[in-house]
C-alpha cells in the first residue's frame, strides 16, 4: 500500500511545546505522502503524544489510546511524549500498541509509521525506542505551516529547575536550547507565509541560551525583532526570577514583542514556594512585576498556580489571596494541588484533603474572576487593535496585544486582519467592540525601536 493512500490522525495532550512538536510531526507525515486528518476520524495510523504532568494526564493518555484502538482495531497505534519517556512499559502493556518512543527522537514514529506501511501489519509485541530524554541533544525540528493567525516555535526544551511537585525534568531531561539561526529562519518563513502572531515556547523557556555561548533569550527576541514584516511576538510561560534589570530593559524597546506575559508563579506564600523548591520568593516576584510594568506601561500579566500544596495552611493560601490581589493577574491558571508518583511532594507529610484543594481552587477562582472584571471595565471606551482570529454567526472574536479577547460584529470573516475596534462593553471575560475602521489592507505592528 502506497503512503498516499493511508490517513493519519495525532493526538496531543498536554503543553505548547507537545502542540508544536505534533504539528511537525504532521508535516513530516505529509512529506512522506501520508493523508493527515481529525483523529476523530477512521485513520489508518493514529499517533498520540502523551503528557504525564499529573497522574489525570496519565490517565487521559492511556484512555485516548484506547478510544483510538475502539475506532479502529486495525490501526498502527504509536505513543510518543511524556508518559511514554517516563512509563514505556505501561503504554507498552496496552494491547494493540505497534510503536512506544519518548521525547529523545520524537519524529522517529514518522520513520515507524513508513516501516509499518511497508510491513503491512501490525507489530506482534511493541517496538521500543527508548533513549534519556536528552540523549541526542535538540532534536531538528521545524513547521511551515499555521493552521490559525499564530504559530507557535519552540526554541527551548528540558528543565533543571527540579521543582518538589513536578515530573517533567524526568520527562525532559537538561535545558538544550535550539540554535538562534534556527529559529530565526523558522520565525522568518512563518512570518513571510502571512503569520501575523508567533509563540515562543519552551519547556522551560527563561533557560534559553543557557547552554549556547553569546545567545541568551533577550537577544533572541532582538534578532526577531529586526525579522522584516514581523507581526506580534509572544512568550510561552516565564519563570518570574527572569524579569531582572537587563532583561526587561532591553525587551522594553521592542516593538513586536506582545505586552503580555504569562508567569509559572504557582504560590504567593513564601512558606509554600520553599517547600516547592522555586527559585524566588513573593519579593523578587512583586519587584520584577514592578519593574515590567514600569518599563512597558500597558503590559499585562497571567500566571499558573496551584493551591493546597502539602502543608498550605489558611494563611498561607490567605497570602496567594493577597498576592493576586496586588498584582491584578489578567487570568490565573489554578490547579488544585495533585499527588505525582516519583516527585518529592508526594511524600510529604501534611497532605491538604482534597476537598479543601478544591474549595481553595474555587475561592482563588471567584477573586480572579472579579479581578478580571475590573481590568477589563478600565477598557471600556478605549479603542484597540485586534488581531481577528475566528468568525460564527456574524461575530468576529480575536486579542488585543495584551491578549484581552474581544468580540465584535462583522458581516464577513477578518480572520488574520489587524483592525481597530473601540470598546464598548464586557461580560467579565471578554470585551464587546465595535469595528471602526476595516480595511483589506492588514495594519502592519512593526518595532518601534529595533535593538
Amino acid at each position: 500500500m502506497h503512503n498516499a493512500e493511508l490517513t493519519a490522525g495525532i493526538y496531543t495532550l498536554g503543553c505548547k511545546v507537545n502542540q508544536y512538536e505534533s504539528e511537525a510531526i504532521a508535516e513530516a507525515l505529509a512529506a512522506r505522502g501520508f493523508r493527515v486528518q481529525s483523529p476523530a476520524q477512521v485513520c489508518d495510523l493514529y499517533i498520540v503524544n502523551t503528557c504525564t504532568v499529573t497522574a489525570e494526564s496519565d490517565r487521559k493518555s492511556c484512555q485516548i489510546i484506547r478510544r483510538a484502538l475502539r475506532r479502529n482495531p486495525q490501526a498502527w497505534i504509536l505513543v510518543t511524549g511524556c508518559l511514554a519517556q517516563v512509563s514505556p512499559e505501561r503504554i507498552a502493556a496496552i494491547p494493540g500498541v505497534d510503536f512506544v518512543c519518548g521525547n529523545s527522537e520524537k519524529l522517529a514514529v514518522v520513520r515507524a509509521a513508513e516501516a509499518l506501511a511497508a510491513a503491512g501489519r501490525k507489530n506482534a509485541s511493541p517496538e521500543l525506542h527508548c533513549a534519556p530524554p536528552d540523549a541526542h541533544g535538540f532534536e531538528p525540528m521545524r513547521i511551515s505551516r499555521f493552521a490559525r493567525t499564530r504559530a507557535y516555535i519552540k526554541i527551548e526544551d528540558g528543565c533543571e529547575n527540579r521543582c518538589a511537585y513536578c515530573i517533567i525534568p524526568a520527562a525532559r531531561g537538561r535545558v538544550r536550547s535550539k540554535p538562534p539561526e534556527e529559529v530565526l529562519a523558522e520565525a522568518g518563513r512563518l512570518t513571510a507565509a502571512g503569520c501575523r502572531e508567533l509563540v515562543l515556547t519552551g519547556i522551560e523557556t527563561a533557560s534559553y541560551g543557557r547552554d549556547l555561548n553569546g545567545c541568551t533569550l533577550a537577544d533572541l527576541l532582538c534578532r526577531i525583532d529586526r525579522i522584516p514584516g514581523v507581526g506580534r511576538v509572544r512568550l510561552g510561560s516565564l519563570d518570574p526570577s527572569l524579569l531582572r534589570p537587563d532583561f526587561v530593559g532591553r525587551i522594553a524597546a521592542l516593538g513586536s514583542l506582545a505586552p503580555h506575559f504569562h508567569l509559572s508563579m504557582q504560590s504567593g506564600s513564601d512558606g509554600v514556594l520553599a517547600r516547592m523548591r522555586r527559585k524566588y520568593n513573593t519579593r523578587m516576584a512583586l519587584d520584577g512585576i514592578a519593574r515590567l510594568r514600569a518599563a512597558i506601561p500597558d503590559v499585562q500579566l497571567t500566571a499558573d498556580m496551584i493551591v493546597g500544596f502539602p502543608q498550605e495552611t489558611e494563611e498561607e493560601f490567605d497570602q496567594t489571596l493577597r498576592f493576586a490581589e496586588a498584582v491584578g493577574f489578567l487570568n490565573i491558571h489554578i490547579f488544585p494541588y495533585s499527588e505525582r508518583a516519583g516527585t518529592t511532594a508526594a511524600s510529604m507529610p501534611g497532605q491538604v484533603p482534597e476537598d479543601i484543594r478544591h474549595a481553595r481552587a474555587a475561592r482563588l477562582a471567584e477573586l480572579q474572576a472579579d479581578i478580571r472584571r475590573r481590568l477589563l471595565d478600565r477598557m471600556n471606551g478605549r479603542t484597540v487593535e485586534v488581531l481577528f482570529e475566528t468568525w460564527k454567526n456574524g461575530t468576529a472574536t480575536g486579542h488585543t496585544r495584551e491578549f484581552i479577547e474581544v468580540s465584535c460584529p462583522s458581516r464577513a470573516s477578518l480572520h488574520a486582519r489587524l483592525l481597530p475596534v473601540r470598546i464598548l462593553s464586557n461580560n467579565g471575560t471578554q470585551c464587546t467592540g465595535e469595528l471602526l475602521a476595516p480595511s483589506t489592507t492588514p495594519i502592519q505592528e512593526r518595532s518601534r525601536n529595533p535593538l
